[in-house]
Order: structure tokens, then sequence, then C-alpha cells
């Protein structure tokens, strides 16, 4: 019996409580259904309430993120509502602009956990500093490098040469160097995401 790969379980379990493909992957359990989970899932999908539909949506984007903390997404939230202008453009300005985050939509690594362990590990340096917290915020002109010694990981390798997700506009990368820039913050309608995604949705739970 194949054994299951545990970076797996957190992503295929958040794409089974959704019931959609949250990252796009080609062996996600949702991509053969159009169904919740569960035994009762085929018998249709009963409508949420605004409140429902406001949590999941909450879910769903912390998740995305690599299941970030409650406090610390609440936290993140709070920043956005503080800064001038629309509060759902500034929250995913400040997810897009993790650490964690660009390393995963740079190609460097094959997944959103797989970016926060590498970050975890000191794999990588910012502006030629080693920096080993997923949740460091980038500015635009950041330079993030993967360093010498690590860059033979074969994960990091294989992901480079596939380059198997869309890179936006916002980040340049240099594979043969293993060097990506954070040109400049996103507009919301450029993050590639996999899925639709309702930053307005999260902001309306927060606010009630």
């Amino acid at each position: 019996m194949k054994k299951r790969n545990p970076r797996n379980i957190p992503k295929n379990k958040l794409s089974r409580q959704m019931g959609e493909n949250i990252w796009g992957k080609e062996n996600c359990p949702t991509n053969s259904r159009t169904y919740g989970p569960g035994q009762h899932g085929a018998k249709g999908v009963r409508r949420r309430s605004d409140y429902g539909v406001q949590l999941r949506e909450k879910q769903k984007l912390k998740g995305y993120y690599g299941n970030i903390g409650e406090k610390q997404f609440r936290n993140i939230y709070k920043e956005a509502f503080s800064q001038k202008g629309d509060t759902s453009e500034n929250l995913l300005i400040l997810l897009e602009s993790r650490l964690d985050a660009i390393v995963y939509r740079s190609n460097l690594v094959p997944t959103v956990f797989a970016a926060r362990q590498f970050v975890n590990h000191k794999h990588l340096t910012v502006n030629g500093v080693v920096v080993n917290i997923p949740s460091y915020r980038c500015k635009p002109g950041d330079v993030i490098e993967v360093r010498e010694k690590s860059r033979s990981i074969p994960f990091v390798i294989d992901s480079v040469q596939k380059l198997d997700r869309e890179l936006p506009e916002y980040i340049s990368l240099e594979p043969k160097a293993f060097k990506v820039n954070y040109v400049r913050y996103p507009d919301s309608d450029e993050i590639p995401f996999a899925t639709i995604m309702s930053p307005t949705s999260v902001v309306e739970f927060y606010s009630r």
C-alpha cells in the first residue's frame, strides 16, 4: 500500500472541506467531483447564511496562505483596516508580501507549506541577510535568494525547472541564479489564485 505524503495532508484536507481545488493541483481530490465532502455531499449543498459565506471565505483565504493562525490573520486584517484605501485590497497586498507567499509564487518550491518550511530552515536571504520568519514582510525592490548550499535540494531544482505555476508580473525570477525580485505591490486582479477568492467577505466577517 502506497504511503501518503504528509505534506499533502493539509492542502488536500482544506480542498476537501471547501469542495474546491484551492491551489490548482492536478491530483486534488476535488477534481473528480462537483459536490461537497462527506457521505451527504452528493445530495446537494444547503444555502449558506451571510455569516456562513463570510466564515467560509475567511477559512479559505487564510488556508490558501498556509493555514495562517486565527490570531495572526486577524492582526493582518486589523493592519489592512488601519491603512488608507480599500481594506480588502490592503489585505491581499499584506498577504502577498509575506516572504513565504513570494517564495511560493516564484516557483522556488512546490507548495506554500514547503515555502514556510524552507524559510524556517534558513535556506533564504533577503537583500543578503538570512531570514527565517515566514511572515516577514517584503517590500518592493527586495531581492530574495536561495543560499548557495541550498540550491542542490532536489525539490527546489525540480520546482524551478518545471515552473508549474503562473509567475505574476509583480515578481521576477532568475531561475539559474535562484534569485527573486519583488518588483512592486500587486493589484488584486492580477494575483493568480487558482479559485475565486472573496477578500471582501473576509472584511465583512471581521467587521461584524
